[in-house]
């Protein structure tokens, strides 16, 4: 009995104080593009936006993944806007195609949720030079924004979303990490260097998008069950599938904060700002509030991806 209340207990604790399903703000008429929508919290963010008549644009790895999204998201919300458009994070050229794609087809864009990212892969360099998970989780999303500010400025007010961790508390920086150099591939190392680069990366951009009309906040989404685990050890992911399904969020409470974030009035106006899991501004690493570290770390990233867009912030 005493187990069962406390099971209970923990269960509630993991809620936010914020519900999106009592928050009212109607999307129809913008447009969102939301990467790795095809599961997890990505699904449930982009479920939601479609539900608030949003066109929602799927940017997804896999086509019949995405497509058998895209077609649950229409059904489940009713909306028909829902489109999908694949994209390969790790690569740079997918990226560039993507958002080559997206400026010629779409007139506006209002919100750009970078929610995709991986833990556990195997190390191992892209066809660009880069570390693979350094160019999923950091290098990708920032290339992939940097190619379409133009746009989200011509649509302003709009809003980026950078998916991240709480576990940014536990990377380091070393620039050498994006070419797969003096990387420690152990446990969640590399994952949680790339997340203190998706801290740091937001708060350069939005300081450099001030007075733009162009708000970017990073979010930890909490600790869920998705399908981060896929490329860990059966053992690994049975171990924490036990653990998880008493203390993790599922995926649609992990959607809740990157969900506050992006539709929350709270959150309107608000930029360069940490968002813990509870929907509240929290103060991200003393690393990752280094301004001049994160200079060097947005200039590092745009030499890079050779990225013209980049150069003018």
């Amino acid at each position: 009995m005493v187990a069962l209340v406390l099971v209970l207990v923990v269960r509630v604790q993991r809620r936010a104080r914020w519900d999106p399903r009592t928050c009212p703000t109607d999307l129809r008429g913008k447009t969102a593009i939301v990467t790795g929508a095809n599961t997890g919290i990505g699904f449930h963010v982009a479920l939601d936006l479609a539900r608030r008549g949003a066109r929602v644009i799927l940017a997804c790895r896999c086509p019949v993944r995405g497509g058998a999204a895209r077609d649950r998201i229409r059904i489940q919300s009713g909306n028909h806007q829902v489109q999908l458009r694949t994209v390969d994070l790790g690569s740079m050229e997918s990226i560039r195609q993507f958002a080559q794609n997206i400026i010629k087809e779409e007139p506006e864009l209002h919100l750009l949720v970078n929610n995709a990212g991986a833990s556990g892969l195997p190390q191992k360099m892209t066809e660009d030079g880069f570390d693979l998970m350094f160019a999923t989780n950091h290098l990708g999303p920032f290339h992939l924004t940097n190619l379409l500010l133009d746009l989200l400025k011509l649509s302003a007010p709009s809003k980026i979303v950078i998916v991240a961790s709480s576990n940014h508390h536990n990377g380091t920086v070393d620039f050498r990490h994006f070419r797969g150099e003096s990387l420690v591939y152990h446990a969640d190392y590399v994952y949680n260097h790339t997340k203190l680069h998706n801290v740091m990366w937001s708060r350069q951009l939005a300081k450099r998008l001030e007075g733009t009309g162009v708000c970017v906040n990073s979010v930890h989404p909490g600790y869920v069950m998705t399908e981060v685990l896929r490329n860990y050890p059966l053992y690994i992911k049975v171990i924490v599938n036990m653990i998880g399904f008493f203390f993790f969020k599922s995926s649609e409470e992990g959607a809740v904060a990157p969900l506050y974030c992006a539709v929350s009035e709270e959150m309107d106006g608000v930029t360069g700002k940490y968002v813990d899991s509870d929907c509240s501004l929290a103060l991200p690493s003393a690393t990752a509030r280094d301004d001049t570290l994160g200079r060097e770390g947005f200039e590092t990233c745009a030499k890079l991806t050779s990225n013209k867009l980049s150069a003018n912030l």
